[in-house]
């Protein structure tokens, strides 16, 4: 396990989607969590950072946690979640910041994302709001992005989360360079008029 999260990890750095010292992620086992140490490098991770937490309850271990454990506990008890992702991605935080939802223009993010909705709360990071507000949007969309901060990926795997986090990432990219041409955008999708509703 530490190998997947090392290898994610390091591909969120090298992609751009974190800082030093941003994001989080986690896995389920069953009554139990493996999750990132607080304030750890997810880019340099090593066996020490990965902290193994209940599901329902704190332990010794609360304290090594991310900040952002009360989200990823509130996600898997809601959801079939068994493994979180969460970044700040410059491009997404942007859009985030003029946009109640993000719709993808690109064939890829339009496929493997449709709509991504964005959620606003006072307090973003690792807050009981957030904790509240995430878990029934997560049971409909697998990443919904919070206004300002960052998207929450779920999956089945590290891996699976990833994806959709790199994806999105690279769809609010190609939505800010096509609305910097000031030049109306050319529709090439068959029942593209979809993805507004879903």
């Amino acid at each position: 396990m530490i190998d997947q999260f090392q290898s994610i990890g390091r591909d969120l750095f090298v992609a751009g989607l974190i800082s030093s010292h941003g994001g989080n992620m986690s896995v389920r086992m069953g009554d139990r969590i493996l999750i990132t140490r607080r304030g750890s490098m997810l880019g340099r991770l090593e066996e020490r950072d990965i902290i193994d937490i209940g599901l329902d309850e704190n332990d010794a271990n609360v304290t090594l946690a991310s900040t952002e454990i009360v989200v990823h506990r509130a996600i898997y008890q809601s959801t079939a979640a068994l493994a979180i992702v969460h970044t700040h991605p410059p491009y997404a935080i942007a859009q985030s910041l003029v946009r109640d939802e993000i719709v993808p223009i690109d064939s890829e993010g339009s496929y493997l994302l449709h709509k991504v909705p964005v959620v606003s709360a006072e307090l973003t990071a690792g807050s009981v709001e957030v904790a509240g507000l995430l878990p029934q949007w997560l049971k409909e969309y697998d990443l919904v992005m919070l206004r300002g901060h960052g998207p929450f990926a779920i999956g089945h795997l590290l891996e699976e989360a990833y994806q959709l986090t790199s994806v999105f990432e690279t769809t609010c990219k190609i939505l800010t360079i096509a609305e910097g041409t000031g030049r109306a955008v050319k529709e090439y999708r068959k029942g593209s008029e979809r993805y507004e509703s879903w």
